[in-house]
């Protein structure tokens, strides 16, 4: 059966061999012996790999490009680009704002990539740049958040629905399914809005004995949750128990709560040094992260395919229309509950060290056969 399933996988990547606005680079065909009837599994000949052009560039954007969690996404997007013999670019803009994030995307756009992996930081705005990548034959993935009204061919993410419940499920184990809980919340933002939105509507229908008190407008400003969480929580004491979308809102709501001297289980999405270091200290209870290499890995490999559509014959009426037969409305990249027992494994210098980067600016720098 494993001899069987790599040659299948060798003949289906070869017929993803032609490129999406240009000319894919030659590979040699792969030399598949068949083996012995008897053979062991382990003699069985390795699929040889897909490669696109060298002149082929992929680009990745984010907003709050200095957020942690966008690094280990971006290290899995560009070796795999490298694997696949193409270029990638750290990109996107330091700030949380729309336009600013808009902008970067043009500009990269200007460059004329041969694709753009996006996290887009609310949908909407993202509708018509999107459409302006597709009517230039310029592919767009979504990932971590979504622009789903856009002409995107493809949307990766862990389920943010899902994230939400065992938040909501963790916390209200941890405090004995009874207490107050609050969220920290980042409006307009499609992932964050639904994660929140999921725990308090399950805490409300599954925990009678727990209250939901309240809310805090942090967008992602650590100074913002600390000083907002404080308030909450002086006007309700028996807060015990609070969800915050993202890391940075996560650490003020955490270290307001320590000020106090409150008892409260802080809970988050996502982790950076900080977060781990307070989890492991007890500061913090926990938190869920997404699977940040697989969400590189598979959105390298969605926006790959969705430049080499042409071998293959789609049972769809897309490729008649005019429009990409690659299309991959949600993929999920699976997540990991983050606790004191094993957050060791998530720190980012010990990433790094084992990827074999010299250092961050090592692991975020353009990739590829242009720049290798």
């Amino acid at each position: 059966m494993k001899r069987l399933t790599a040659l299948i996988l060798a003949l289906l990547l070869t017929l993803s061999l032609v490129a999406c606005g240009g000319t894919a680079a030659e590979a040699p065909a792969p030399e598949v012996e068949a083996p012995a009837a008897d053979a062991p599994a382990a003699d069985a000949p390795a699929a040889k790999g897909i490669y696109g052009s060298e002149d082929e560039l992929y680009a990745f954007n984010v907003f709050v490009s200095g957020v942690e969690y966008w690094w280990p996404v971006y290290a899995a997007f560009k070796d795999t680009g490298r694997m696949l013999g193409v270029n990638t670019i750290y990109g996107g803009t330091p700030e949380y704002d729309a336009t600013l994030q808009v902008e970067s995307f043009d500009a990269q756009l200007a460059q004329n990539p041969t694709g753009i992996y996006v996290s887009p930081i609310n949908a909407e705005p993202f509708v018509d740049p999107i459409q302006r990548a597709a009517d230039a034959g310029i592919p767009v993935v979504t990932f971590a958040s979504d622009s789903p009204d856009s002409a995107r061919v493809g949307y990766v993410t862990s389920d943010n629905v899902n994230e939400g419940t065992q938040a909501a499920i963790a916390i209200a184990t941890a405090i004995g399914e009874k207490g107050a809980v609050a969220t920290c919340v980042n409006p307009g933002q499609t992932n964050h809005d639904i994660r929140t939105n999921t725990f308090k509507a399950y805490i409300e229908e599954n925990y009678p004995d727990i209250k939901f008190v309240g809310e805090v407008v942090a967008n992602q400003d650590m100074d913002a949750a600390n000083v907002g969480i404080t308030a909450l929580a002086q006007k309700n004491p028996d807060l015990n128990g609070i969800f915050c979308p993202e890391a940075t809102s996560a650490q003020g709501a955490a270290a307001a709560v320590k000020a106090l001297g409150m008892e409260v289980k802080v809970m988050c999405c996502d982790v950076n040094t900080a977060v781990l270091d307070m989890i492991k200290a007890g500061d913090f209870y926990g938190s869920i992260n997404p699977n940040q290499g697989a969400q590189g890995y598979w959105g390298m490999m969605v926006l790959f395919s969705a430049c080499y559509p042409e071998l293959f014959d789609f049972m769809s009426f897309r490729e008649g229309a005019g429009l990409n037969p690659i299309f991959v409305p949600k993929l999920d990249n699976g997540l990991d509950i983050v606790t004191a027992e094993n957050a060791d494994s998530y720190y980012m210098d010990k990433f790094i060290e084992a990827k074999g980067y010299a250092d961050l600016e090592d692991m975020l720098a353009p990739g590829g056969p242009q720049y290798d």
